[in-house]
């Protein structure tokens, strides 16, 4: 119980209702400027955005109708071989800024879906996991439009995506879509009708780009259309 305790991040954005639920079962709502730990269960009700800065200035920013556990983070400027980062996308989608740990430990930073696991090599990405017919519900109105499976586009970096039925790296501006765990990664040259748009309030982080790969007004946050 002391290990689930442990502070990794703070909300630094929200704009809707956020739940938690802990290591220990309990629930509650977090507001802004609430602290997040090791084990926590975060649940982003409908139309909610919200924006978690981690220990190490990573940040992650789940999208409406998401279910995201936070299942080990371990960060210390002087001790880089303790570096942990494990996350799990159960439902809906998120955009990841890769923080310190993730520049200088690339291969301690995973996240984790049903379907395949996303690492990365120093980058910005939006995810966001359809579930298959009669699954759970599909994150939010729209997200129907999206072929059952998981969805990633790169804004900045790489990401590698591996399941069951092999690995695929990705670069900034490409799109890659994962079926099932026994089939492979594909890449897709066009958006398949992936979104992201968090509210115009949401900060701007550095390197942040639209589709085509240009730079965007210092006033909107990262967008998927």
């Amino acid at each position: 119980m002391a290990w689930a305790a442990q502070v990794v991040g703070t909300i630094v954005n929200l704009n809707g209702p956020l739940m938690v639920r802990k290591a220990d079962g309990s629930v509650k709502v977090l507001g802004l400027k609430s602290e997040v730990a090791q084990g926590d269960t975060l649940v982003s009700e409908k139309n909610t955005y919200a924006r978690i800065r981690f220990i190490d200035n990573s940040e992650i920013t789940l999208r409406p109708g998401t279910t995201f556990k936070i299942e080990a983070f371990a960060y210390e400027s002087g001790k880089p071989e303790a570096d942990s980062a494990s996350f799990s996308l159960l439902q809906g989608g998120l955009r990841s800024l890769t923080g310190l740990l993730g520049k200088r430990n690339k291969e301690k930073f995973e996240l984790k879906t049903p379907i395949a696991t996303i690492g990365v090599r120093g980058t910005t990405f939006v995810a966001q996991f359809v579930p298959p017919p009669g699954g759970a519900p599909p994150a939010q109105a729209g997200a129907g439009a999206l072929a059952p499976g998981l969805h990633v586009f790169v804004v900045d970096g790489t990401i590698m995506v591996s399941n069951a039925g092999g690995s695929m790296n990705f670069s900034a501006g490409q799109f890659g879509f994962t079926p099932t765990r026994q089939q492979p990664p594909l890449m897709v040259p066009n958006n398949p009708a992936l979104r992201f748009t968090p509210p115009v309030a949401f900060s701007l982080s550095p390197g942040s780009q639209t589709l085509a790969g240009t730079a965007r007004p210092q006033a909107v946050d990262c967008e998927v259309r």
